[in-house]
């Protein structure tokens, strides 16, 4: 039997051991974020072939990772929220009682690490000590996760210092167990700030502090503490002048949330003085401050992004943080030790091994037919944000970043106009509540099929959604400055299928845009859907887009607006009489605009 642990916080020594006592490892590792400690788990993990050792002289510090092919994005089928009131998890959750989850999780875990090794990772959301900052306790069987966890939050001996003898923590247990997926389960206990993911391999179901934590559980938390768990990216933008103001955006996965908070000015806007700083890519905690304004910090310490696509145009920024001291998951292996994957950087190679670990060479074509990619489309590199050349100097910052405005995105071929903004923070709800997208490769569903995920958190919100929009719009209520509220979509076609806005550093133009609006230095066109710009008063310095094209961007299809309004009402439909009085009268005010001439 393993040995117990021993600590001053007796209620984390206690789980700790009954944790132990149901998996049964061979022993426990207690992870201190020292270099040394990383160092030896990486030789380990390299020997047993969990990760591959890339070439040191060209990507010093990286390695390569496979996870299993059933187990290659979140499985939000297997994901629930186990609350004792099945109505405290909302129709949009699935839900499992406590008793049962614990009970189906258990018999999974049960000696599931026998001849393994149980690694305890204390770890921080955000600054140790903040007011902002929530410590967790990950247990986990993997080294792949524990190198995760090391570069995405702050793990070790400062963060059990902070908890002393009694501090609050999140109990975090993940297994790999067999990695079946019909073993597979993915269980959130809000009322007991507690976590159990068992069966899988793959980050967004693994690295607990992630979205588990930091969305599902701080949302829960949040709403009874006054203040939100987004899944949105943070990022500066600097004026000419020299004043930085910061932005929050809320993007369904893979929608190219990682390249805007990593934006490269264009060459016009750079010369006059404009940059980009990057508090984060994926989360953001929002409190109301003494100034009744709203500021917000990243919890996290890293990026977990998507590759294919990922390149020196798209993202320069991304392309310079992964070239050290990075994972790279689920790409294609090339002779070299180095990585590639589509749409990156340079062609394809002449030969390689693909994310399955197969033999791969350009052109191979599976037994029906159909091209095989080399790397999987939801592959993905985990690097430190302090690599990234657009760091904020803000990240450590206890009270983080003061929010000026906040946007709601979205992919649509068509029907959403480039920018508009909303006529107030209700209506700015309304909109973030109704925003739908199409599906990518980061969600499982068919790709492309248009689904309604409101604030970009279907997935993520960890109690009832019809709560979730009342707790946003009681926040709203809160503040005497609230941010202003927009809706952007970079993605819309003409009709011959192509983008009509160039998008990456261009959309900068864009934020400038929201940011006057914000401080109320431009006006701006009434729509029935929102506010849009003047053309005029959008900086398209250096960029070369036909007045047909403009208008294009910024038509406004009422039919189209009036179907988009059948959807909307079918999916507010299943929270029934809990959805806020307040939302039912933006939807109705936006149906009465409409049918106006």
């Amino acid at each position: 039997m393993v040995q117990k642990v021993s600590l001053k916080h007796k209620k984390l020594e206690r789980w700790i051991n009954r944790m132990c006592a149901m998996c049964q490892p061979r022993k426990i590792v207690i992870i201190d974020g020292g270099t040394a400690q990383k160092r030896k788990l990486e030789k380990e993990a390299s020997s047993a072939g969990e990760i591959i050792r890339l070439n040191q002289k060209k990507l010093p510090g990286c390695f390569y990772h496979r996870t299993a092919p059933n187990d290659v994005a979140r499985t939000e089928s297997l994901t629930y929220i186990c609350t004792r009131k099945k109505h405290d998890a909302g129709p949009t959750n699935n839900w499992m009682s406590p008793r049962t989850a614990y009970r189906k999780a258990a018999a999974i875990f049960k000696n599931s690490m026998k001849n393994r090794t149980m690694y305890v990772i204390p770890f921080s959301m955000g600054p140790v000590g903040s007011p902002f900052s929530k410590a967790g306790v990950e247990l986990t069987d993997s080294i792949y996760v524990v190198l995760n966890m090391l570069i995405m939050t702050k793990v070790g001996k400062e963060v059990l210092e902070h908890l002393g003898t009694d501090g609050e923590f999140t109990k975090c247990l993940h297994g790999k167990a067999d990695l079946d997926l019909k073993k597979r389960l993915i269980l959130h206990f809000p009322e007991d700030n507690t976590i159990w993911s068992v069966g899988s391999g793959y980050g967004g179901n693994v690295l607990l502090g992630k979205k588990c934590l930091s969305l599902r559980i701080a949302s829960f938390i949040g709403r009874k503490e006054g203040w939100l768990a987004e899944h949105m990216l943070i990022l500066g933008v600097e004026k000419p002048n020299g004043r930085i103001e910061y932005i929050t955006g809320a993007f369904p996965s893979a929608c190219g949330k990682t390249n805007l908070a990593m934006l490269v000015p264009p060459k016009s806007l750079k010369k006059k003085g404009y940059r980009i700083w990057t508090v984060g890519d994926d989360i953001a905690w929002m409190r109301i401050d003494s100034d009744g304004a709203l500021w917000a910090i990243n919890p996290e310490t890293g990026f977990f992004g998507v590759l294919p696509g990922t390149n020196s145009k798209t993202n320069p920024n991304a392309m310079a943080t992964m070239q050290k001291n990075s994972i790279y998951t689920n790409v294609l292996l090339k002779p070299d030790k180095t990585v590639w994957w589509e749409d990156g950087e340079g062609p394809a190679p002449p030969k390689g091994t693909d994310w399955m670990g197969r033999t791969w060479y350009p052109g191979l074509i599976d037994d029906d037919g159909n091209i095989v990619k080399g790397a999987h489309p939801n592959s993905r590199f985990t690097a430190p944000i302090s690599q990234c050349p657009s760091a904020s100097f803000r990240l450590e910052h206890h009270h983080g970043v003061h929010v000026s405005a906040i946007i709601f995105g979205s992919r649509r071929a068509s029907l959403t106009p480039l920018v508009y903004e909303s006529f107030n923070w209700q209506h700015g709800v309304y909109l973030g509540a109704t925003m739908a997208s199409e599906r990518t490769a980061a969600q499982y569903g068919k790709q492309g099929q248009v689904r309604i995920d409101p604030m970009a958190m279907l997935p993520f919100c960890g109690y009832d959604m019809s709560e979730y929009f009342r707790h946003w719009l009681e926040m709203g209520k809160k503040m005497s400055k609230p941010p202003k509220i927009f809706f952007v979509n970079w993605f819309r076609k003409d009709d011959s299928g192509e983008y009509l806005w160039p998008g990456y550093g261009e959309n900068l133009r864009i934020l400038n845009w929201i940011l006057d609006r914000a401080a109320g230095s431009v006006e701006a066109l009434k729509t029935p859907i929102g506010y849009i710009p003047r053309i005029a008063d959008m900086d398209m310095d250096g960029l070369d887009l036909s007045t047909d094209k403009l208008g294009k961007l910024f038509y406004i299809d009422r039919k189209a607006w009036l179907a988009e309004l059948k959807t909307q009402k079918e999916f507010l439909k299943q929270f029934k009489n809990k959805l806020p009085e307040t939302i039912k009268y933006e939807l109705k005010a936006f149906e009465e605009r409409l049918k106006k001439t």
